[in-house]
C-alpha cells in the first residue's frame, strides 16, 4: 500500500541558495509514513501505547533535483519489507509527477528501555500481521 500526503517547500526550510536543505527530506520522509501508518489504521500512538516504538538505524536519501520556496511536493511512502524486529520503508517524494528524491529508511522495532525487540509479544502485533498478512 502507497499513500501521498502533500506538503509545500516553507522558507524557512530552505539554504541561502533558495534550495530546499537537505536535511528536510527526512522530515518529509517521516511525515509520509507516519501519513502511511495513520492510513492503514496503525498510527505510531498504537505502538507507543503498547510501550513500542520504531527507531531509525538508517537512512538513503537519493536527491534527483532541486526543490525551492513554495513548491509543492507529494511525499509517498510505503512498506517495503516488515517483520517482528525491523521496518523497511521506501519513499518517493515528486514535484509536478516528477520524482526530485528517493529514499529509504531501516527501523528497529525497541522497548521502553531503548532495547531492540521482538514485536511479536506486544499486542499491537496482531494488527500488523492482520494489515501485512504475516
Amino acid at each position: 500500500m502507497q499513500v501521498v500526503a502533500s506538503t509545500r517547500v516553507r522558507y524557512a526550510e530552505t539554504d541561502a541558495m533558495g534550495i530546499a536543505y537537505h536535511s528536510n527530506y527526512l522530515v518529509w520522509f517521516e511525515v509520509a509514513r507516519t501519513e502511511l501508518f495513520r492510513a492503514i489504521g496503525l498510527p505510531y500512538t498504537k505502538f507507543e501505547s503498547d510501550g513500542l516504538a520504531l527507531a531509525v538505524v538508517e537512512a538513503n536519501i537519493r536527491y534527483k533535483a532541486p526543490v525551492k520556496y513554495d513548491d509543492l511536493l507529494d511525499l509517498q511512502a510505503e512498506v517495503e519489507e516488515i517483520n517482528n524486529r525491523k521496518v523497511i520503508f521506501r519513499y518517493a517524494i515528486r514535484k509536478q509527477n516528477t520524482i526530485v528524491c528517493e529514499g529509504s529508511t531501516v527501523h528497529l522495532f525497541i522497548n521502553r528501555e531503548g532495547r531492540s525487540t521482538n514485536a511479536s509479544s506486544y499486542p499491537v502485533w496482531s494488527e500488523v500481521r492482520q494489515i501485512f498478512g504475516l
